[in-house]
């Protein structure tokens, strides 16, 4: 009992921290500019990424410390989990660090994706019950870059927007495959 409540506090505080860590990397991708959420993200998560800063350098305008902070995160909580579930002996001859290594980048993957789908569906929600809401700038920085390879090609329906839909359903998909490789 004492084991599974310390997995969950551990699986709960690094999903926490690996989604505030992943929310920064998008914001930073869409260039979205100061917001209330964006300070809070900020504030949580500056103690970590500023001095990863220093050691992993961005590439072409992309933060890879934030991601490489979110990789890792995953990969110490599977390494803590194993630890704490199977035990010092056990652990030694469970799945070697590349292993794990490869599992933590499948977790982060599913973790932005099922982000992604959150932020579709509030994005579209919003815009047809509040689309003045304070958080409309923010959700519309998020997912424009995301919808509008699809709103391209997709004409409206009866003015209706159907590139939610068709972002929804590719990140699906990709959380199949991903889920048929792991």
């Amino acid at each position: 009992m004492l084991t599974n409540a310390l997995v969950f506090l551990i699986e709960t505080a690094a999903g926490f921290f690996t989604v505030l860590l992943l929310l920064r990397f998008l914001m930073q991708w869409a260039r979205v500019g100061r917001n209330p959420v964006g300070d809070f993200v900020n504030a949580l998560t500056n103690f970590a990424v500023l001095p990863a800063r220093r050691v992993i350098p961005g590439l072409r305008g992309i933060d890879l410390s934030t991601l490489v902070l979110a990789w890792l995160v995953q990969l110490v909580q599977l390494v803590l989990v194993l630890q704490i579930v199977a035990g010092p002996a056990r652990a030694a001859i469970a799945p070697g660090i590349p292993m794990l290594a490869l599992l933590a980048l499948v977790m982060v993957v599913r973790l932005l994706l099922y982000i992604v789908i959150v932020i579709v569906i509030v994005q579209a929600v919003l815009s047809w019950v509040n689309p003045y809401s304070p958080l409309s700038p923010v959700l519309n920085a998020l997912t424009r870059p995301l919808l509008r390879p699809f709103q391209r090609r997709i004409p409206p329906v009866a003015n209706v927007d159907l590139s939610p839909l068709f972002v929804i359903i590719v990140c699906q998909l990709i959380l199949i495959v991903l889920g048929n490789v792991v």
